[in-house]
């Protein structure tokens, strides 16, 4: 992934990890999947196990060989540690939501000095409102500003932040445009002064320090040594409840963020903890996927190989119900007739299939969760076998040193002139496509036929799959014209789910052909859901659906959510499980009640609701008083029993 001679694994996630040389394998407790055993000889120290399902490492193994680099802004990691002494402004200072959040962070401690809306001078919260970051900057002398503005905008405050040099920007918003992350990557690369913490991140919170620049649930957290970098929002705050409640404090939460560009990887925050005196162990939660948590594991393993007294310890959980080959985020797949004419448009000859006697290789551009910018996956023959990445500038696109390195890996470097010059000019092509249109991956098939005529190329192209950024249609209204050419024979849009995805929900029916899977799932956070899922299925559950509600989860995005899970006619119980950050715990409630309200005799099962985090106690009240047929639980263990139990006698 990241642009060295390096073969990824083919092998299953935990297939792999079984063969790796001088580990063992037990279970990881109520979740049933592969933990790492500490190999002969290797130091024991505390270690933290809590049961969070997805996948949450926190390693100290080495994961095998396999070579894996990261290109990081090592100057700028350091800015990650915030504490009492932060001096932290907010974008966006007036709206709604940054008040609010404003004012708890005030009372809880967070230093913050003032904040900037466009164009607006004067005072909020009896703090200063500045036009501009770059006045911000000069009279306010912030260490880190949060963007609480809309997806469509964030971008650009972004970018202000940078060219005012913040030493720490966080951005918490859901749902920016991939190919805007893409640029600001771009950016952030060729500077030393700013680290950029997100996007769709909580944010990053000082516990010892109480300094929190994000929408994490304050209640959950206390202070302590334990620090944590997570993927998932809503994963961390079930870490931090855990260890919250078992007496242990942390030290500094960083959220990744869940997108496919992240401005900070878990290997950054694993550099932050190593040299932070506060910081005595670790929780690392990753997820299915991508590199960044082989990367990690690395990372400590060289960590072990170089310190003699080394803190790390680790808890690794796997995943074991996700569906191949599909997106469980918000991605749109265009059919094989709308990938051949965006070929043909090209001057290209687009076909069906391969002929026994044509020479072929796989290309995909696409992009390197590791590096943050765009890659040209290769692999010759007609399937992924001995694949090699190269990165690519996303301003400038392929050089000729990257397009050289394609041909001699594909094999076609012996190839007529002809051939050569027109599959240098695809490439272009297609980086030209990825970029404009915003796609997330460009997937195809290029063959060539045996000629004897050196003036014809034989180069023909077979897409197998095209795949864009949806954010970019939904957020900023571009690339509208694409939803025309969606493909409507694959799972990810049947009705129900295409429904959903107008609510910004993510619904994915599990199990189709299994009627026995008969518990429905409501869950807010990508990372929740599948741990809500993993969780009910070991305990002998048999789960539905997935469904993320997304962060911005209203009462009628929690009504519609019912409607999608109370569609599949085999739900027997349904499973509210919320942990809410962004997510208010009383939205939640109000949206079970309008579900019970407005959709009548539909709601035909019982209802068994866990509420966590912002809000909680309000919600939990509301949910206690509303007379309706409902179970509420606060304790996920006590509620995950009821729901099998009612699971069961009502199958």
């Amino acid at each position: 992934d990241c642009g060295v001679d390096a073969v990824a694994p083919t092998a299953p996630w935990d297939e792999w990890v079984e063969g790796v040389e001088g580990t063992e394998l037990e279970a990881a407790g109520p979740l049933n999947t592969p933990t790492l055993k500490t190999p002969p000889g290797a130091p024991h120290l505390p270690l933290l196990s809590i049961n969070l399902g997805s996948v949450v490492m926190a390693f100290h193994l080495v994961f095998g060989s396999i070579l894996w680099v990261l290109v990081v802004l090592s100057q700028t990691v350091q800015n990650l540690k915030i504490g009492n002494d932060t001096r932290v402004i907010f974008q966006g200072f007036t709206g709604r939501q940054a008040t609010q959040n404003a004012q708890q962070s005030l009372e809880w401690g967070t230093k913050i000095v003032g904040g900037v809306t466009p164009g607006r001078d004067g005072e909020h919260l009896g703090l200063p409102v500045l036009p501009n970051v770059k006045v911000a900057k000069e009279q306010l002398k912030p260490d880190a500003t949060g963007i609480f503005v809309a997806a469509q905008f964030a971008a650009k405050a972004i970018e202000e932040a940078i060219e005012a040099e913040i030493p720490l920007i966080a951005a918490v918003a859901e749902h920016i445009p991939l190919h805007d992350i893409l640029r600001i990557s771009s950016m952030l690369a060729t500077q030393s002064k700013s680290r950029f913490v997100g996007a769709n991140s909580p944010g990053i919170i000082s516990s010892i320090g109480r300094c929190r620049i994000g929408f994490q649930p304050l209640p959950t957290f206390s202070p302590g040594h334990v620090g944590i970098a997570a993927k998932s929002g809503t994963l961390s705050y079930e870490a931090v409840a855990s260890l919250t409640r078992a007496g242990v404090g942390q030290s500094l939460c960083i959220g990744i963020g869940g997108d496919t560009v992240s401005g900070t990887s878990i290997t950054d925050a694993l550099k932050v903890f190593e040299s932070d005196d506060d910081t005595h162990g670790i929780v690392l939660i990753g997820e299915i996927g991508g590199e960044a948590e082989i990367e990690a594991a690395n990372w400590i393993a060289e960590y072990h190989r170089r310190t003699s007294t080394p803190n790390v310890r680790q808890k690794s959980l796997g995943n074991r119900r996700s569906v191949p080959g599909r997106f469980q985020s918000r991605s749109l797949i265009i059919s094989s007739n709308a990938a051949k004419k965006m070929i043909h448009d090209k001057g290209y000859h687009a076909s069906n299939s391969t002929s026994s006697n044509e020479k072929s290789a796989m290309i995909a551009v696409t992009i390197s969760r590791a590096r943050r910018c765009p890659c040209i996956y290769a692999s010759p023959g007609s399937e992924w076998r001995e694949t090699r990445s190269f990165p690519v500038n996303y301003g400038q696109g392929p050089d000729r040193q990257t397009l050289k390195a394609l041909l001699e890996h594909t094999g076609f470097e012996m190839a007529t002139s002809a051939f050569r010059i027109e599959f240098n000019t695809l490439i272009n092509d297609l980086f030209h496509i990825f970029k404009s249109l915003e796609a997330v991956s460009l997937e195809l098939v290029v063959t060539r036929s045996p000629s004897n005529d050196a003036d014809h190329s034989g180069l023909h192209v077979i897409p197998e799959r095209f795949v864009f950024d949806d954010a970019a249609i939904n957020s900023a209204q571009r690339q509208t014209h694409l939803l025309e050419a969606r493909d409507m024979t694959i799972p990810e849009y049947q009705p129900v789910e295409l429904e959903a995805s107008k609510h910004g929900i993510v619904y994915v029916k599990l199990t189709p052909e299994d009627p026995s899977a008969n518990i429905g799932t409501l869950v807010n956070g990508a990372g929740l859901a599948m741990n809500t899922v993993d969780a009910l299925a070991h305990r002998g559950g048999r789960p539905a659906n997935f469904l993320d509600t997304g962060g911005k989860a209203t009462a009628e995005t929690v009504k519609k959510s019912f409607e999608a899970v109370l569609a599949d006619e085999r739900v027997k119980v349904i499973f509210v499980n919320i942990f809410g950050g962004l997510t208010l715990c009383n939205m939640i409630a109000d949206g079970v009640m309008l579900a019970f309200k407005e959709l009548g005799e539909r709601m035909r099962v019982p209802v068994v609701v866990r509420l966590r985090g912002t809000n909680e106690e309000m919600g939990q009240k509301m949910i206690a008083e509303s007379g309706l047929d409902l179970y509420a639980y606060d304790d996920f263990e006590e509620a995950a029993a009821k729901v099998i139990e009612l699971a069961k006698a009502n199958n």
